[in-house]
């Protein structure tokens, strides 16, 4: 459904960006091709994007009010991975995982190994018995790390051969993202979480730069780096009080959220968010009529989370669009993230007319 706050959005614009993000490799501890992109994206409209000395990105537009007082949405960027944690005899590798998820969701899967000299090989994830002509228990062995491993895309069939292409333990592991952007607006990658939140957060930033508007506090946009792994937003700078984690909304068992629909998270592992901001997020979507769902998700912890546990005395909400098979082969609606946008704008106060 379109209003005047998603119609004044450039979908173009954060689907192209969009798309251009999911094809960019970056594992958590791997961001710094991501990161520069976002850099000279910021600088294109009109904005800079300063470096904390973990990695993460700030944006900062200043409020057009007296207020001292700063506003933060945050997303991140860096995704699940994996990094060789062995050579085998055999030649191929074992891996360790970044990030939380299930073995079986990467079996048979492309990627690429990132050596430190800049190299990069491809391969392919497989059960160590890869094959139901070859072994009888292949179908009941069980996907975890110890039974799995990369065969490398090169003529390799030892552990020498291997190093002497210049892989070694600790080298980066990306999936491949198999990204389709259709036309009926599904979106279907690896991914999505959370970098169709980081492409929402351009398009805020694109129409303020487009309207020639600024909100009456200050905002910075925070992009982080080790989300993924628990502490991406663990330090926030003094001066905010109100952060906003936008990350994917979950789908399934008894979840509301649909991929249509911005998720708004009143409760994850860490506990319930802020009252008065969530109810606030319910009532503008409301308002201006934005598809939207409120959720509980007790295996989810979010970069609001890590601040709140890192000692920041803020108030925090979490909202994103929904994600269905989070983790896993992703996918979501282009009016999901829109309306995730026009939801951030709308709290933000700024005036679409």
């Amino acid at each position: 459904m379109e209003n005047p706050l998603n119609k004044t959005l450039n979908r173009k614009y954060i689907l192209k960006f969009l798309e251009e993000l999911l094809n960019t490799p970056s594992p958590s501890g791997y961001c710094m091709n991501i990161m520069k992109r976002l850099e000279e994206e910021a600088e294109k409209l009109g904005y800079k994007m300063e470096r904390t000395p973990k990695g993460n990105g700030m944006i900062t537009v200043e409020g057009s009010g007296s207020s001292k007082d700063a506003i933060a949405y945050t997303a991140h960027v860096d995704t699940l991975g994996a990094m060789v944690r062995a050579i085998k005899p055999n030649g191929m590798l074992r891996i360790t995982p970044i990030g939380g998820y299930n073995m079986h969701t990467i079996e048979g899967e492309y990627c690429l190994i990132h050596t430190r000299d800049g190299r990069q090989y491809e391969g392919t994830v497989l059960s160590t018995k890869t094959s139901v002509h070859v072994y009888p228990d292949a179908r009941d062995w069980k996907r975890e790390e110890a039974n799995m491993e990369i065969r490398i895309d090169e003529r390799t069939s030892s552990k020498e051969e291997t190093e002497k292409l210049g892989i070694a333990v600790g080298d980066i592991v990306s999936w491949d993202p198999r990204v389709r952007m259709h036309p009926t607006g599904w979106v279907k990658s690896r991914h999505l979480d959370d970098k169709a939140s980081v492409a929402a957060l351009f398009g805020l930033l694109e129409w303020m730069n487009r309207a020639g508007k600024r909100p009456e506090r200050t905002l910075k946009l925070i992009f982080s780096t080790y989300e993924e792994v628990g502490h991406g937003n663990s330090y926030m700078p003094a001066d905010i009080t109100e952060l906003i984690a936008v990350d994917m909304g979950a789908i399934g068992d008894d979840l509301s959220t649909t991929e249509y629909d911005v998720s708004i998270c009143a409760k994850d592992s860490s506990g319930p968010y802020d009252y008065e901001m969530t109810s606030k997020l319910i009532e503008l979507a409301k308002q201006h009529q934005l598809p939207h769902a409120v959720d509980i998700y007790p295996q989810y912890g979010s970069d609001a989370s890590a601040a709140l546990r890192g000692g920041s005395n803020i108030r925090a909400a979490l909202i994103g669009p929904g994600v269905h098979a989070s983790h896993a082969m992703e996918r979501t609606h282009s009016e999901a993230i829109v309306n995730t946008a026009a939801l951030l704008l709308a709290y933000l106060g700024l005036s679409v007319s």
